[in-house]
Protein backbone atom coordinates (compact mmCIF):
# COMPACT_ATOMS: atom_id res chain seq x y z
CA UNK A 1 0.00 0.00 0.00
CA UNK A 2 1.28 3.44 -0.92
CA UNK A 3 2.34 5.53 2.07
CA UNK A 4 1.43 9.19 2.47
CA UNK A 5 3.29 9.63 5.75
CA UNK A 6 5.60 12.19 4.14
CA UNK A 7 2.65 14.46 3.23
CA UNK A 8 3.31 16.89 6.04
CA UNK A 9 2.27 20.58 5.85
CA UNK A 10 5.92 21.42 5.05
CA UNK A 11 6.06 18.89 2.22
CA UNK A 12 2.71 20.06 0.83
CA UNK A 13 4.02 23.64 0.82
CA UNK A 14 7.18 22.49 -0.98
CA UNK A 15 5.11 20.67 -3.59
CA UNK A 16 3.02 23.74 -4.28
CA UNK A 17 6.15 25.86 -4.71
CA UNK A 18 7.62 23.26 -7.03
CA UNK A 19 4.48 23.25 -9.21
CA UNK A 20 4.50 27.05 -9.36
CA UNK A 21 8.16 27.04 -10.38
CA UNK A 22 7.49 24.56 -13.21
CA UNK A 23 4.54 26.65 -14.38
CA UNK A 24 6.50 29.90 -14.35
CA UNK A 25 9.61 28.39 -15.98
CA UNK A 26 8.22 25.86 -18.50
CA UNK A 27 11.37 25.77 -20.63
CA UNK A 28 13.92 25.05 -17.90
CA UNK A 29 15.16 21.54 -17.02
CA UNK A 30 13.23 19.71 -14.31
CA UNK A 31 15.93 20.31 -11.73
CA UNK A 32 15.83 22.43 -8.59
CA UNK A 33 15.67 26.21 -9.04
CA UNK A 34 19.15 26.71 -7.62
CA UNK A 35 20.60 23.98 -9.83
CA UNK A 36 19.13 25.70 -12.88
CA UNK A 37 20.57 29.04 -11.75
CA UNK A 38 24.02 27.47 -11.43
CA UNK A 39 23.79 25.96 -14.91
CA UNK A 40 22.63 29.25 -16.42
CA UNK A 41 25.60 31.00 -14.81
CA UNK A 42 28.21 28.37 -15.70
CA UNK A 43 27.37 26.89 -19.10
CA UNK A 44 28.88 28.50 -22.20
CA UNK A 45 28.03 28.30 -25.88
CA UNK A 46 31.35 26.53 -26.50
CA UNK A 47 30.62 23.69 -24.04
CA UNK A 48 30.18 20.03 -24.94
CA UNK A 49 27.97 17.86 -22.78
CA UNK A 50 26.09 14.61 -22.33
CA UNK A 51 22.89 13.60 -20.61
CA UNK A 52 21.45 10.24 -19.69
CA UNK A 53 17.71 10.72 -19.55
CA UNK A 54 16.19 13.28 -21.90
CA UNK A 55 13.35 15.81 -21.71
CA UNK A 56 13.08 19.55 -21.20
CA UNK A 57 16.79 19.56 -20.41
CA UNK A 58 17.55 18.31 -23.94
CA UNK A 59 15.77 21.19 -25.60
CA UNK A 60 17.22 23.72 -23.17
CA UNK A 61 20.81 22.43 -23.50
CA UNK A 62 20.50 22.48 -27.29
CA UNK A 63 20.00 26.25 -27.11
CA UNK A 64 22.83 26.89 -24.63
CA UNK A 65 25.84 24.79 -25.67
CA UNK A 66 27.88 23.77 -28.70
CA UNK A 67 27.00 20.08 -28.66
CA UNK A 68 25.09 17.49 -26.64
CA UNK A 69 24.93 13.72 -26.65
CA UNK A 70 21.59 12.61 -25.20
CA UNK A 71 20.62 9.02 -24.38
CA UNK A 72 17.01 7.90 -23.83
CA UNK A 73 15.56 4.44 -23.04
CA UNK A 74 11.82 5.18 -23.22
CA UNK A 75 10.49 4.87 -26.82
CA UNK A 76 7.50 7.18 -26.33
CA UNK A 77 9.59 9.87 -24.63
CA UNK A 78 12.30 9.49 -27.26
CA UNK A 79 9.83 10.15 -30.08
CA UNK A 80 8.40 13.18 -28.30
CA UNK A 81 11.78 14.83 -27.75
CA UNK A 82 13.04 13.81 -31.20
CA UNK A 83 10.09 15.59 -32.83
CA UNK A 84 10.70 18.72 -30.75
CA UNK A 85 14.35 18.80 -31.79
CA UNK A 86 13.35 18.29 -35.40
CA UNK A 87 10.85 21.15 -35.27
CA UNK A 88 13.52 23.42 -33.81
CA UNK A 89 15.96 22.40 -36.52
CA UNK A 90 18.64 21.56 -33.97
CA UNK A 91 21.67 19.78 -35.43
CA UNK A 92 23.97 20.05 -32.40
CA UNK A 93 22.29 17.19 -30.52
CA UNK A 94 23.22 13.55 -31.07
CA UNK A 95 20.04 11.93 -29.77
CA UNK A 96 20.22 8.16 -29.25
CA UNK A 97 17.54 5.62 -28.36
CA UNK A 98 18.96 2.80 -26.24
CA UNK A 99 16.09 0.69 -24.83
CA UNK A 100 16.28 -1.15 -21.53
CA UNK A 101 16.33 -4.92 -21.92
CA UNK A 102 14.82 -7.27 -19.31
CA UNK A 103 17.39 -8.79 -16.98
CA UNK A 104 20.36 -6.99 -18.50
CA UNK A 105 23.45 -6.07 -16.52
CA UNK A 106 23.44 -2.25 -16.34
CA UNK A 107 27.20 -2.08 -16.76
CA UNK A 108 26.94 -4.08 -20.00
CA UNK A 109 23.81 -2.39 -21.32
CA UNK A 110 23.75 -0.46 -24.59
CA UNK A 111 22.54 2.51 -22.56
CA UNK A 112 25.58 2.72 -20.27
CA UNK A 113 28.01 1.71 -23.00
CA UNK A 114 27.32 5.03 -24.68
CA UNK A 115 29.03 6.72 -21.73
CA UNK A 116 32.16 4.63 -22.18
CA UNK A 117 32.30 5.61 -25.87
CA UNK A 118 32.86 9.24 -24.89
CA UNK A 119 36.50 10.32 -24.90
CA UNK A 120 38.09 10.88 -21.50
CA UNK A 121 38.15 14.50 -20.26
CA UNK A 122 36.09 15.65 -23.25
CA UNK A 123 32.91 16.81 -21.50
CA UNK A 124 32.30 20.18 -19.92
CA UNK A 125 29.20 18.81 -18.21
CA UNK A 126 27.12 15.65 -17.86
CA UNK A 127 23.62 15.19 -16.48
CA UNK A 128 22.55 11.87 -14.92
CA UNK A 129 18.75 11.76 -14.83
CA UNK A 130 17.65 8.44 -16.34
CA UNK A 131 17.96 4.72 -15.69
CA UNK A 132 21.04 2.98 -14.28
CA UNK A 133 22.14 6.19 -12.57
CA UNK A 134 24.90 4.60 -10.50
CA UNK A 135 26.43 2.91 -13.58
CA UNK A 136 26.12 6.10 -15.64
CA UNK A 137 27.66 8.29 -12.94
CA UNK A 138 30.53 5.85 -12.51
CA UNK A 139 31.17 5.70 -16.26
CA UNK A 140 31.12 9.48 -16.65
CA UNK A 141 33.63 10.36 -13.93
CA UNK A 142 36.60 10.05 -16.28
CA UNK A 143 34.77 11.63 -19.20
CA UNK A 144 34.40 15.04 -17.57
CA UNK A 145 37.22 17.52 -18.08
CA UNK A 146 38.92 19.16 -15.07
CA UNK A 147 36.68 21.99 -13.95
CA UNK A 148 33.66 20.34 -15.59
CA UNK A 149 30.31 19.57 -13.98
CA UNK A 150 28.56 16.33 -13.08
CA UNK A 151 24.86 16.94 -12.37
CA UNK A 152 22.93 14.16 -10.61
CA UNK A 153 19.20 14.60 -10.12
CA UNK A 154 17.31 12.98 -7.22
CA UNK A 155 20.69 12.50 -5.56
CA UNK A 156 19.05 12.25 -2.12
CA UNK A 157 17.67 8.83 -3.07
CA UNK A 158 21.15 7.39 -3.63
CA UNK A 159 23.79 9.06 -1.44
CA UNK A 160 23.64 9.94 2.28
CA UNK A 161 22.67 13.48 3.15
CA UNK A 162 20.66 15.57 5.59
CA UNK A 163 17.97 16.24 2.98
CA UNK A 164 14.40 16.67 4.19
CA UNK A 165 13.00 15.19 0.97
CA UNK A 166 10.99 11.94 1.24
CA UNK A 167 12.85 8.62 1.01
CA UNK A 168 16.25 10.29 1.35
CA UNK A 169 19.26 8.25 2.43
CA UNK A 170 20.05 9.16 6.04
CA UNK A 171 23.51 10.63 6.80
CA UNK A 172 24.35 7.53 8.87
CA UNK A 173 23.35 5.12 6.10
CA UNK A 174 25.58 3.90 3.26
CA UNK A 175 24.94 4.63 -0.43
CA UNK A 176 22.11 2.50 -1.77
CA UNK A 177 24.27 0.23 -3.97
CA UNK A 178 27.93 -0.83 -3.96
CA UNK A 179 28.41 1.04 -7.25
CA UNK A 180 26.99 4.19 -5.70
CA UNK A 181 29.52 3.58 -2.93
CA UNK A 182 32.34 3.69 -5.48
CA UNK A 183 30.94 6.89 -6.99
CA UNK A 184 30.56 8.38 -3.50
CA UNK A 185 34.22 7.70 -2.68
CA UNK A 186 35.39 9.34 -5.91
CA UNK A 187 33.14 12.35 -5.52
CA UNK A 188 34.46 13.13 -2.07
CA UNK A 189 37.35 14.80 -3.87
CA UNK A 190 35.03 17.00 -5.95
CA UNK A 191 33.52 20.28 -4.80
CA UNK A 192 29.75 19.97 -4.55
CA UNK A 193 26.74 22.23 -4.39
CA UNK A 194 23.82 20.16 -3.15
CA UNK A 195 20.49 21.83 -3.86
CA UNK A 196 16.96 21.01 -2.74
CA UNK A 197 13.41 22.19 -3.24
CA UNK A 198 12.01 19.96 -0.48
CA UNK A 199 10.60 17.51 -3.03
CA UNK A 200 13.80 16.34 -4.71
CA UNK A 201 17.49 17.23 -4.65
CA UNK A 202 19.95 17.98 -7.44
CA UNK A 203 23.69 17.92 -6.77
CA UNK A 204 26.27 19.60 -8.98
CA UNK A 205 29.80 18.27 -8.58
CA UNK A 206 32.80 20.22 -9.90
CA UNK A 207 35.68 18.04 -11.08
CA UNK A 208 38.92 19.19 -9.45
CA UNK A 209 41.58 20.82 -11.56
CA UNK A 210 45.14 19.62 -11.05
CA UNK A 211 46.59 20.19 -7.60
CA UNK A 212 43.20 21.15 -6.18
CA UNK A 213 41.00 19.44 -3.64
CA UNK A 214 37.28 19.35 -3.05
CA UNK A 215 34.83 19.09 -0.22
CA UNK A 216 31.88 16.78 -0.75
CA UNK A 217 29.47 18.26 1.77
CA UNK A 218 29.42 21.83 0.63
CA UNK A 219 25.64 21.69 0.69
CA UNK A 220 23.15 24.41 -0.13
CA UNK A 221 19.39 23.90 0.22
CA UNK A 222 17.08 26.15 -1.73
CA UNK A 223 13.45 26.29 -2.71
Amino acid sequence: MRSFAHWTPRYLFDRILEKLYRYRHPDLPWLTPLANQILIANLRDTDHGAEFGSGKSTIWFSKQVASLVSIEHNPLWYEKVRRELELLGKSNVTYLFRPQKPGENPLQSDYVREAYKIADSSLDFALVDGIYRDACACALLNKIAPGGLLIIDNINLYLPSNSRCPNSVHPDEPPVTPLWGQVYDRLKQWRCIWTSNGVSDTAIFFKPCRNSSGNYFSQMASK
